[in-house]
C-alpha cells in the first residue's frame, strides 16, 4: 500500500492510524508547496487534487475517514466496531466532526497558521470569532459527552477519536479556546499518551514521484 499525505490537517488523522496499526504502508510525501497535488500524474490519481490518498493494489481512495476505516478493517481491528449500531455511532461521530467540530477547528488551523506560512497576509478577524464561537459551542457538546465516557463509542479507541482530535494536534499553535472543557483536557492527555497520534507523521518518506 502506498499513502500519500503531507504534515497537514487531514492527512495527520490517516498517519496516525496507519503508525497505531503498523499498517504495512510507503509514506509517499506529496510536496503541496511545489503544487505537486495539482500535476496530471496525481490527479490520476486522485482527481481532487488532495491529500490523503491510500493505494492499495487497484483501489484509489481518497478521503482521510475513508482511509482510516480501510485500513482499519484491513488489519481486523477494532478501531472500526464490528457491531452494526456501534459503525452507526462511529459514523455520526465522523459526520458530526467533519461538518461541526474539525470545520471550525480547521478554519482557525488555516487562519493562524497555513495563512501566515502562505504569505496570505494576518488572520481575519470577522472569520477567527466566528469559528471560535462555532468552536466552543461543538467543544461544550463534544465535553458533556466525554463526561460520561472514556472515548467517543463503547468507551475504547476508535477511529471517531483519532478524526475528532484532529484540531487538537495544533490547540496551542491554533489557539482552540478550549478553556473550561475539563473531559476533552483528559480525553487529550490519553491521546497523547499514544506515540502515534502524538507523532503521525513518518520521520522519514519516500518522496512522491508524481510531479
Amino acid at each position: 500500500m502506498k499513502l500519500y499525505y503531507a504534515e497537514t490537517f487531514n492527512p495527520r488523522k490517516a498517519c496516525a492510524v496507519a503508525k497505531y496499526l503498523g499498517a504495512p504502508v510507503d509514506y509517499l510525501r506529496v510536496d503541496l508547496a511545489h503544487g505537486e497535488h495539482r500535476q496530471p500524474p496525481y490527479l490520476a490519481l486522485n482527481p481532487n487534487g488532495k491529500v490523503p490518498l491510500l493505494v492499495d493494489g487497484a483501489l484509489r481512495l481518497w478521503e482521510a475517514d475513508a482511509i482510516m476505516v480501510h485500513l482499519a478493517t484491513r488489519a481486523g481491528s477494532d478501531l472500526w466496531p464490528s457491531a452494526p449500531a456501534a459503525q452507526v455511532e462511529t459514523l455520526r461521530w465522523l459526520s458530526w466532526n467533519q461538518a461541526h467540530f474539525s470545520r471550525h477547528g480547521g478554519t482557525l488551523y488555516f487562519e493562524r497558521l497555513i495563512k501566515p506560512l502562505l504569505g496570505m497576509g494576518e488572520p481575519d478577524a470577522a472569520v477567527v470569532a466566528e469559528a471560535e464561537a462555532f468552536f466552543r459551542q461543538f467543544a461544550a457538546n463534544l465535553d458533556a459527552h466525554l463526561a460520561t465516557h472514556e472515548w467517543l463509542v463503547d468507551d475504547r479507541l476508535g477511529v471517531a477519536d483519532f478524526a475528532a482530535s484532529t484540531p487538537l494536534g495544533w490547540a496551542q499553535e491554533a489557539q482552540l479556546p478550549l478553556d473550561g472543557f475539563a473531559h476533552i483536557a483528559r480525553w487529550h492527555r490519553q491521546l497523547q499518551a499514544l506515540p502515534a497520534w502524538r507523532e503521525p507523521f513518518p520521520h522519514a518518506a519516500v518522496t512522491s514521484a508524481v510531479a
